[in-house]
């Protein structure tokens, strides 16, 4: 399969394997490829001073100081980000090689992510909660909403930019050092040890059409030599906006609903495409017996009159005479949140007499994410009988109605909001219809009210520690720490069932003119909500190594340690249904969780150097948790150098996942699947007077235009997914700083935690079977028009299960040289991944693969699996000058999935006719970066992202953002971007 599949890509041709081949003679990692600032932490190559002359320090994955490890690990330096114009460790992060498939980016918080305001990266593909993020080594609290209301991770956002002194991305499995968690690999963000003097920024940025525009102030300060008065504290502060963009704002086609310009479909809401489900921000009213729509309110919001044709009215009798012509996406769309983040920190370190060294560290940070969205939906397309009861079980004329899923106005509204009649109360002034006695079917959206959201997070964290030497040639380390996380979400805008009913019932609420409702009844009808939820984490570890006797290669070490650790999440629904189907609110994010737990860890490691050109290594970790599950990681390597200028190397490990809080204790998660011909038969559908063939012509709304819940229950006795991880790679150095590396991964997932596919339950409802175990059925109230026919389904539950098995293969590339040409200093860095293999095997023995598609579907928000993933950064310096090129690249991907029933590469999910194609093609960005040293305390930066002006290519099918990929574009979606700044130093 390896060498198949590598012969199949190198066939392919793609840009980066070229460029690839072409560069790997001369230089090379984007992020300095395990590189770092003095003291260097070089994995695969020799900076500034040689790798031969770097000292020793301990480096992610090991207790031992080393100069090169067995694994791959590549670091990220505030001084490389500040070369490439990267303005904070998480967009560094997230521009990772080996960071691919099911991300988490700031900009998805704005568009329904159910872990809004977050950010976290996912390291081969394995998605989020498959890579591990420390500070300092020591764990973090996880975000207290999870990905995709499943998968628990550490906010990118938390990490304090201005105090990292660099941060190790370990891309191999490390269970046998940290436990849980770190299948696909580790990020270790590293802080500052000292700082002396002062240092202050400010920076601003903004594209060339004046959108995406940000602000950054930061300063911090310190004192004292901690090798020569052995003593240091510093203290920093920072301030970090990004101004909001909205989908209006960007060029066309990313900027509106009609897509005609590029050949596509006309979806402004219009006389054409106009349904229940699809009315816009107007509010438009049909009378309860039956008969055309009409617009209810004075005149159109937001969008201009458009006649419907008579050909148009009669070839579908839903069809108003006159609707309302919108463009949604251009009115109401939104690209990314706003940003602001501040915060602090203050580190303490000091020398305990000659053999001891001892710091205590406290941060604080705040990050505030919002952004409004649509107008507030008068009802969502759920399932009517079951979601929605209606207000009528509390005696109101008011009710949803059976089978459209929309809501009806009576005739009569009495101020006590009860059943009304002509003898107690009075004609509904909504109502059009009320006159001759007919009640009015109600669709549209509020257009006096928008959806707005905030997440507000803060975290707290202390951290204190101490290390030295002890006896004969005993080395101890000890740290704690403690991380509290409070976030809050506000809802604005968002109708409360109940309420609505209720002004419904009693009139209050004027449909008819929306502007001339007071501030009162509407903040009845849409209360604004708050939820408070918390993440914790405290955690002691303490370890003890020791050279235990001499061997050829060097001293025989062995390492011990232990973890005692303590996790928690307390994250309520922000819109639970425990009081009731009405005692709750409109399309809001319904995830909720609660848990904790204790975990005790004992861990170990012995370095074998054999003799000097072959050093072996093993680790193992034991971890108990209080929630009953066990599990042992072990791992064991080899470093074989041959001759001076080649090191081998090659690890073999177990890791585990333990099951998130969301998998094994949340609330009940439902996500809403329209509809479709493909969910039916003609048994079935001949109740109801159609076919599968005829089924958007001749089957009645009540089939056409609900959808059904998807339910997932949470299951307490998951096992924890395992995994085996193999890695075998070369680097190579030629001469002084030059270094090549590549590295071969390849990790299988088992016992996969997954949610079960709906299909086989829908399938045997619907052929009057009986339901597969392990599965629920739930019917929607019956179809008035077709009373004894079987219902429709509501909704299907199913628990998650231990049933998949994954599997990711690639290649990582890899490189650093500098050059010296008289005053020219040339420094070049080349970071690439190659992803031969992501697959999922699933329960039945059904394999599906995504590479070069937009799949894995279900977990990436159709965000894509990319084969390349890279940039290439040329740095030159002459004097007090430096100016910096960066080439970012990735491939591009076929327009199918197969998790979603379509074969591989067969363009399947592609709009039909496909006026886009089948594949979206591969982006290339050139990112320049200029900075100039004024004086020896003052230097200014300009950088130009983007300088080409690329847009993506058009994606119809993801839907983490409107016509293109958010993770393949990232902010080249603004286009051309400009920064300036200052740095002052004394």
């Amino acid at each position: 399969m390896f060498t198949r599949n590598i012969a199949r890509t190198l066939r392919a041709g793609t840009a980066l394997s070229a460029l690839t081949l072409a560069t790997s003679l001369l230089a090379v990692p984007a992020f300095a490829q395990d590189t770092a600032p003095t003291p260097s932490t070089d994995q695969t190559a020799p900076a500034t001073p040689a790798a031969d002359e770097a000292p020793e320090i301990v480096v992610t994955g090991s207790l031992f100081a080393t100069k090169v490890t067995a694994s791959p690990v590549t670091t990220v330096t505030a001084e490389s980000l500040d070369a490439r114009g990267i303005t904070t460790v998480q967009d560094g992060l997230q521009r990772l090689a080996a960071n691919n498939g099911p991300t988490l980016t700031n900009s998805f918080s704005a568009n329904g992510a159910f872990a809004g305001g977050a950010s976290a990266i996912s390291l081969r593909g394995l998605s989020t909660n498959s890579t591990l993020v420390l500070f300092d080594g020591l764990r973090a609290a996880y975000y207290p909403l999870a990905d995709d209301a499943t998968r628990n991770f550490v906010d990118l956002n938390t990490i304090p930019d201005d105090i990292i002194d660099r941060i190790e991305v370990l891309k191999d499995g490390a269970s046998s050092s940290y436990g849980a968690d770190a299948i696909a690999g580790v990020v270790n963000i590293i802080t500052k040890r000292s700082f002396t003097g002062i240092s202050a920024r400010a920076e601003a940025g903004v594209s060339q059409n004046g959108i995406a525009a940000t602000q950054r102030l930061s300063v911090t300060a310190g004192t004292g030599d901690l090798d020569r008065d052995g003593f240091n504290a510093y203290i920093s502060a920072f301030y970090y906006h990004a101004d909001s963009v909205s989908t209006k704002d960007l060029p066309y086609p990313f900027n509106s609903d009609n897509q005609t310009g590029i050949g596509g479909p006309n979806n402004l809401v219009n006389a054409e495409n106009f349904a229940p489900t699809y009315a816009g921000s107007n509010v438009y009213v049909a009378p309860g017996a039956g008969g055309r729509y009409q617009l209810l309110q004075n005149g159109c919001v937001n969008g201009n009159l458009t006649q419907t044709t008579a050909a148009q009215q009669a070839a579908d009798g839903m069809l108003p005479t006159s609707i309302c012509q919108q463009d949604l996406i251009n009115q109401y769309g939104v690209v990314a949140p706003q940003i602001d983040r501040f915060g602090f920190s203050a580190h303490v370190a000091k020398t305990l007499g000659d053999s001891a060294e001892a710091y205590l560290e406290v941060n604080f940070q705040q990050s505030r994410s919002q952004y409004s969205g649509l107008a507030s939906s008068i009802y969502a397309n759920a399932p009517a009988g079951i979601y929605y009861a209606p207000y009528s079980t509390r005696g109101s004329g008011a009710a949803f109605a059976a089978g459209s899923g929309a809501l009806t106005l009576p005739v009569y509204v009495c101020a006590a909001r009860v059943n009304c009649t002509a003898a107690n109360g009075t004609l509904n002034p909504n109502n059009p219809f009320a006159a001759t006695g007919d009640t009015a079917t109600v669709i549209g959206a509020m257009p006096n009210l928008t959806r707005f959201d905030e997440t507000r997070s803060r975290v707290y964290r202390a951290a204190a520690g101490i290390k030295g030497s002890f006896g004969d040639d005993w080395n101890y380390k000890v740290d704690a720490t403690a991380m509290h996380t409070d976030l809050r979400r506000t809802s604005e805008g968002y109708i409360y069932i109940q309420h609505l009913l209720d002004v419904i019932a009693d009139g209050s609420y004027n449909f008819v003119n929306p502007s001339a409702n007071s501030q009162s009844v509407l903040n009845y009808l849409a209360p604004t909500l708050n939820v408070d939820a918390s993440s914790d984490l405290y955690q002691i570890q303490a370890s003890v190594n020791k050279s235990l006797f001499q061997l050829p290669g060097g001293p025989v070490q062995v390492a011990l340690g232990g973890s005692l650790f303590y996790e928690a999440v307390d994250s309520p629904s922000a819109n639970s249904d425990v009081n009731g189907p009405t005692e709750r609110y409109f399309t809001i994010n319904a995830f909720g969780t609660e848990g904790h737990r204790t975990v005790a860890s004992a861990f170990g490691e012995v370095s074998i150097p054999v003799f000097k050109q072959l050093e072996l290594n093993a680790s193992g970790r034991y971890d108990h948790y209080s929630t009953g599950q066990s599990t042992f990681s072990p791992k064991v390597g080899a470093k074989f150098t041959p001759f001076d200028m080649l090191t081998l190397r090659g690890n073999w490990s177990r890791g585990f996942r333990i099951p998130s809080f969301g998998e094994a204790n949340a609330l009940p998660t439902t996500g809403y699947v329209t509809n479709s011909a493909g969910l039916f038969n003609d048994a079935y559908l001949s109740q109801y007077g159609c076919t599968v063939a005829t089924f958007s012509t001749a089957c009645p709304q009540y089939l056409r235009t609900a959808s059904y819940g998807a339910t997932t229950l949470a299951s307490p006795d998951l096992k924890p997914e395992k995994s085996r991880s193999i890695t075998l790679g070369a680097v190579f150095q030629p001469m002084r700083n030059v270094s090549l590396s590549v590295d071969y991964f390849n990790i299988k997932k088992t016992d996969a935690i997954t949610s079960l596919s709906s299909a086989a339950a829908l399938q045997a409802y619907y052929a009057g079977e009986a339901i597969p175990t392990g599965y629920t059925i739930i019917a929607d109230a019956v179809d008035p028009a077709h009373p004894g026919a079987l219902p429709r389904v509501a909704y299907v539950q199913s628990h998650y299960v231990n049933a998949n098995t994954m599997k990711s293969e690639g290649i990582d590339f890899g490189a650093n040289a500098r050059f010296r040409f008289g005053d020219v200093t040339w420094t070049s860095n080349l970071d690439a991944t190659l992803l031969l293999e992501l697959s999922t095997t699933l329960a039945d023995g059904t394999r599906e693969t995504y590479v070069d598609t937009i799949g894995n579907y279900n977990l990436t928000a159709g965000s894509g699996t990319y084969r390349w993933k890279g940039s290439w950064m040329n740095s030159f310096a002459i004097g007090n000058y430096t100016l910096t090129g960066t080439a970012n690249y990735t491939s591009g991907y076929d327009l199918s999935a197969m998790d979603q029933g379509n074969a591989y590469e067969d363009c399947g999910l592609a709009p039909s006719p496909a006026y886009t194609g089948c594949r979206v093609k591969s982006y290339f960005t050139f990112d320049l970066n200029a900075t100039a040293k004024i004086a020896d305390k003052f230097t200014i930066y300009a950088n130009v992202l983007n300088l080409f002006d690329r847009l993506p290519d058009v994606d119809p099918v993801t839907y983490g953002a409107y016509l293109y990929n958010p993770v393949q574009a990232g902010e080249g979606i603004y286009g051309r971007r400009f920064t300036v700044g200052a740095k002052v130093n004394f």
